[in-house]
């Protein structure tokens, strides 16, 4: 605080002028209360008024010969004045401030309590009205799922391994809501639209077998195929809690929580090697909802992220072959919090 500040320079320049200059100083003491409600009345003076600093919890007095500075508590902030005294005055208006100093400082401490107060809690107020999460923005990255905790498919369901380099999500967040609990903590919150594309290794596609569950699709091999796909989209509800940490001029955020998902669309695509392309939209087997941890840690507006479902995501018994499979993203985002 400048107030503080001030303080700290007045003592510095005491044990200067105690030390160069020999000059005698008085420090009075008026009152000092040790309570969740401190309140200190200073008053400093070097030589014959060389240097006089007044001081109590709204207003610090600094004079030096016919110069002043006051430094008030005000609602709107610091207020600060640059005086100029007449000489003539300046001991009969010293006397006058040690003779009201403490009558003055008792009759305005429990306003000044109640002002602070005030000031505070509008305070704590304004931070947390002013909180700005990190969910808004544009994402992009790298699609997989794993099965009981491992990338390495059963051999029954080989055909649903992945080209990893080549499947990618890519997010809107759309609508972000705030709640903050100060300036740089709260919980986080909005809507987005989430784009998963799982491109196969294997020159096959999925469909629903007879049996209900999913299995391998092989395409007519007349026409060789170029590359075959399953797309998912799914529009999403974080409920994350994020701090944000100083670095420098600018801030670590760091969030984590939950997130939601309610399937809007699914369908593969097959593309042949003479340009034709084929698309067959469906269900899947895949539950409408489903739900899972999420994660990112960022430098201001660019973040790390990833995601971790946990619920199945196909019906049961309906996925590949009858087994569930989890799958989770990791990429980059840019985010509009300001």
């Amino acid at each position: 605080m400048i107030r503080n500040s001030i303080l700290i320079l007045a003592a510095a320049l005491v044990c200067q002028a105690f030390t160069l200059q020999s000059r005698d100083i008085t420090v009075i003491e008026k009152k000092q209360t040790v309570t969740a409600d401190t309140s200190d009345n200073v008053t400093i003076i070097i030589g014959n008024d060389l240097l006089r600093v007044d001081r109590n919890d709204s207003l610090v007095i600094i004079r030096m010969g016919d110069r002043g500075l006051n430094i008030q508590d005000s609602p709107d902030g610091k207020k600060v004045d640059f005086e100029k005294y007449d000489t003539e005055l300046r001991d009969l208006e010293a006397a006058d401030t040690d003779r009201n100093w403490e009558s003055d400082s008792n009759r305005n401490s429990d306003k000044d309590r109640e002002r602070n107060q005030e000031w505070q809690e509008q305070e704590r107020y304004n931070g947390a009205r002013n909180f700005r999460g990190h969910w808004g923005g544009v994402e992009a990255g790298f699609n997989n799922y794993l099965h009981i905790e491992s990338m390495t498919l059963p051999e029954e369901i080989s055909y649903m391994t992945l080209n990893t380099s080549r499947s990618n999500c890519f997010n809107l967040n759309f609508s972000q809501l705030n709640i903050g609990f100060s300036r740089h903590i709260g919980l986080v919150t909005g809507i987005g639209i989430n784009w998963n594309i799982y491109r196969f290794e294997g020159m096959n596609s999925i469909a629903v077998g007879n049996d209900g569950t999913i299995t391998a699709l092989i395409p007519d091999e007349t026409v060789p195929l170029k590359k075959s796909k399953f797309n998912t989209l799914y529009l999403n509800f974080p409920l994350m809690f994020e701090a944000q940490i100083p670095a420098g001029y600018n801030r670590l955020n760091i969030a984590a929580g939950v997130i939601g998902g309610i399937k809007l669309n699914a369908w593969t695509k097959l593309v042949y090697e003479d340009g034709e392309k084929v698309r067959a939209n469906g269900d899947y087997n895949l539950n409408l909802l489903r739900g899972g941890v999420t994660a990112r840690i960022g430098y201001e507006n660019f973040m790390i992220y990833g995601t971790y479902y946990l619920t199945p995501w196909f019906r049961d018994l309906k996925g590949p072959n009858g087994y569930n499979l989890e799958p989770f993203e990791i990429g980059l985002a840019f985010t509009f919090n300001d």
